[in-house]
């Protein structure tokens, strides 16, 4: 039987390059401690992004349905159909939403929205277009669960999916439905959505169309450890084949209003796991940090333990506010964040180029 490897020792061998495997994250996660995971993953971080900038979109993640058939235990935002609060957004409360992005320097859309048994692939291509027609902004959108919903409904391979949904507008895909990507977990907290394979299929597809993605991780709810780390494993042997994942974004799971239920993820076991994220994910250039779910303050601290980006502005969430969590974080409490964390706030683009820098403090 072999000795399992000292903590740092696996620390060492990250900082010398080398890749570490499942085990050694599992090891990391859990018998490493906070400081010294920590320490390692803001000195990867700061060899990847030597410029002390912390980047941030602008965006709006518009939920055009609450009707899902796939009714995760997760889920506090879900209806059924003939739910007196069920919903279809209208093109003209759309437009008023991207209106409202636009005026306020907005460059993305986040669409994403339920399993509608009534929607069908021809709603999604004249939803793009429309938007397209009308205005310049970059569409991110449409998760890999939506994705396979549309190929079951109309018979067609994922591939002549996303060409269609690409050829009416759609410019990227977002992370949403990862979850944990093992199918043991998957058959616990959502047992109707699609297997860890699926999705991952459906942003290998993407990766090949030429259309960049991201990853996200919803943890600490029934996972192990080990199951935790295969999931950025798996995200990395993905990387490793097409290099579409432009950022990794890891979030703690919300119990309330959910069937699942369960306790909230404290701020150490949240800053491990994105230190050992920014430390097993070799090949991705970006880690996101969660004020949506840790609050402003942990998230700064994320920025000292591998996370380079403040993700979203996030004009508008529904999807975690409907577990009873309303972290709200105006722009200008995201730049304080971010210099007194000793960085330079920089808005970006959706793959990550610079719209601007801004080193003045006193300015937003």
């Amino acid at each position: 039987m072999h000795t399992a490897p000292e903590v740092p020792d696996l620390l060492q061998k990250a900082l010398s390059g080398r890749r570490l495997s499942a085990v050694d994250g599992s090891i990391l996660l859990e018998k490493g401690e906070l400081l010294e995971l920590g320490h390692v993953a803001n000195t990867i971080r700061q060899r990847l992004h030597p410029q002390q900038r912390v980047t941030y979109i602008i965006d709006r993640n518009i939920n055009y349905t609450n009707v899902c058939t796939c009714q995760c235990r997760f889920c506090a935002f879900y209806r059924s159909v003939g739910d007196p609060d069920a919903y279809i957004l209208d093109k003209a409360a759309l437009f008023e939403k991207i209106e409202q992005t636009l005026a306020v320097g907005g460059t993305e859309l986040l669409i994403q929205g339920g399993l509608h048994p009534a929607l069908n692939i021809d709603y999604y291509v004249d939803m793009l277009q429309s938007i397209k027609e009308r205005f310049h902004i970059h569409i991110h959108s449409f998760s890999p669960p939506e994705i396979i919903h549309l190929c079951r409904k109309s018979g067609r391979s994922i591939t002549e999916v996303l060409a269609r949904l690409k050829d009416a507008g759609l410019d990227s895909l977002p992370g949403g439905g990862a979850e944990i990507l093992v199918d043991r977990v998957r058959r616990i907290i959502s047992p109707n959505k699609i297997s860890w394979r699926l999705w991952m299929d459906v942003m290998d597809s993407a990766h090949h169309l030429g259309m960049k993605t991201t990853a996200t991780m919803m943890f600490g709810h029934v996972e192990t450890t080990s199951e935790r780390v295969m999931h950025m494993v798996r995200v990395r042997e993905q990387q490793d084949a097409t290099g579409g994942f432009t950022a990794f974004i890891p979030w703690s799971f919300q119990p309330r209003n959910t069937k699942l239920g369960g306790t909230v993820a404290g701020a150490v076991d949240y800053l491990k796991t994105v230190a050992v994220a920014r430390i097993m994910l070799d090949n991705i250039p970006n880690i996101q940090a969660s004020w949506v779910t840790q609050g402003a303050k942990i998230a700064q601290l994320a920025l000292t333990f591998g996370a380079n980006d403040f993700g979203s502005t996030m004009l508008e969430e529904n999807v975690v506010r409907a577990a009873g969590v309303t972290y709200r974080v105006p722009l200008e409490e995201i730049h304080r964040c971010i210099y007194d964390a000793g960085f330079i706030p920089a808005q970006r683009r959706t793959d990550y180029t610079i719209i601007k820098e801004f080193t003045d403090p006193r300015t937003v």
